[in-house]
């Protein structure tokens, strides 16, 4: 006979891992895209230095910001249906019973035992059973709107940073070049952890990261080399 054996599922890292590899892949593809742009557009090495600093600090910020706005959001949405469910298990408790027998019916259930189940899982804490198997809401996926915020804004600063240590050590006529090559090289490698951290097809993401990101970078160089020539 086979132990049971406990199991840490990858959909419980789906929280922070979609908060982490936004923040990077945004800070790395921003910041270069910015350095990018900036350089062909003539300006100074400082001047580069002085632009990526402050698109990495207000980057970060907003992340943070944006991040804990949308998911708050969520959270609010998440709470106005728990608190609807409450209410309704309250009142109607029998019509609620049914619900949730229903919901395993359509699972493939028997109904008599379909009922039975429903029976136990609402003794046990009605409203939890309610929020996993009607709302879909449970404690992997609930939202957690700080987690969120602090994770994207740590990312973010991380991934900036790496295009702009490359301002601080490449030479003037080389800088473009010499920051597109390494930040393609860092979303390569970020798309290989994410897809690592996430049980995904490493060669499929790391394609996908780094194609946007060089997409991201040509274009913003493109309008900076246009910019630049225009004033």
């Amino acid at each position: 006979m086979s132990r049971l054996h406990s199991e840490n599922h990858l959909v419980s890292r789906i929280g922070w891992l979609r908060a982490a590899v936004l923040g990077a892949n945004d800070g790395i593809v921003s910041t270069a895209s910015l350095i990018a742009g900036v350089a062909t557009a003539s300006a100074a090495s400082s001047e580069i230095l002085v632009a990526g600093v402050a698109g990495l600090v207000a980057g970060a910020m907003s992340m943070a910001a944006g991040e804990y706005v949308s998911v708050s959001s969520q959270a609010d949405t998440e709470k106005a249906d728990l608190d609807r469910e409450r209410k309704e298990l309250a009142t109607q408790p029998e019509a609620e019973r049914e619900e949730l027998a229903q919901i395993y019916v359509k699972r493939g259930v028997d109904v008599i035992l379909a009922r039975q189940v429903a029976d136990q899982m609402m003794a046990r804490d009605a409203l939890a059973a309610h929020a996993q198997d009607e709302l879909g809401i449970s404690e992997i996926t609930t939202a957690r709107p700080i987690q969120a915020a602090l994770t994207s804004a740590a990312t973010f600063a991380v991934g900036a940073a790496m295009p702009l240590a490359m301002v601080m050590v490449s030479p003037a006529s080389m800088l473009v070049a010499t920051v597109s090559v390494a930040s393609l090289a860092f979303l390569a490698l970020l798309g290989a952890i994410g897809a690592k951290a996430g049980g995904a097809n490493v060669v499929w993401a790391t394609l996908r990261v780094t194609f946007w990101g060089a997409f991201a970078m040509a274009l913003t160089a493109g309008i900076g080399a246009v910019v630049g020539k225009a004033i």
